[in-house]
């Protein structure tokens, strides 16, 4: 299946293990009220067609690090050598830099269809194998914890 050019967000934080990505896709409204409720909005705020798209969720429309990625022509930070930069090391939340700081060296290494099948086989249920989202700390099928 081709790469949905879309979700390769140039930070590294692929768009197609997300939460609010999943759940707009899923139509999954349970989970958007979860959301919003996590971020201070609406569950209909909840949408996201993947960081490139031209549907992207609200913080990355106004992301320093896609806009710095875009005025270099980059698909990704891994083609910068400036990396980690001061837009990967000021971002705000710390859990989502340090999966920029693993994931951009492994982009790198691996070329971009190579990285994105490997970060899509990690989110699964070791148990069940049903798919997870960054930052899931429990299955949602079997509800065995994750990590």
């Amino acid at each position: 299946m081709p790469i949905n050019k879309n979700l390769l967000s140039p930070c590294g934080l692929y768009c197609g293990v997300c939460d609010i990505y999943v759940a707009h896709r899923d139509q999954d409204n349970k989970r958007k009220e979860k959301l919003a409720a996590v971020y201070g909005m609406k569950p209909e705020e909840m949408n996201c067609l993947g960081c490139l798209s031209t549907r992207p969720f609200g913080y990355c429309r106004v992301c320093s690090i896609k806009s710095c990625a875009g005025e270099k022509n980059y698909e990704g930070c891994y083609q910068c050598s400036e990396f980690p930069c001061e837009h990967i090391n000021n971002f705000p939340v710390e859990e989502a830099r340090e999966v920029m700081l693993a994931a951009i060296p492994e982009w790198r290494e691996l070329g971009t269809e190579r990285w994105v099948a490997v970060v899509e086989a990690r989110y699964h249920c070791k148990k069940c194998g049903a798919p997870l989202t960054r930052g899931a700390r429990r299955c949602r099928k079997c509800k065995e914890p994750v990590g």
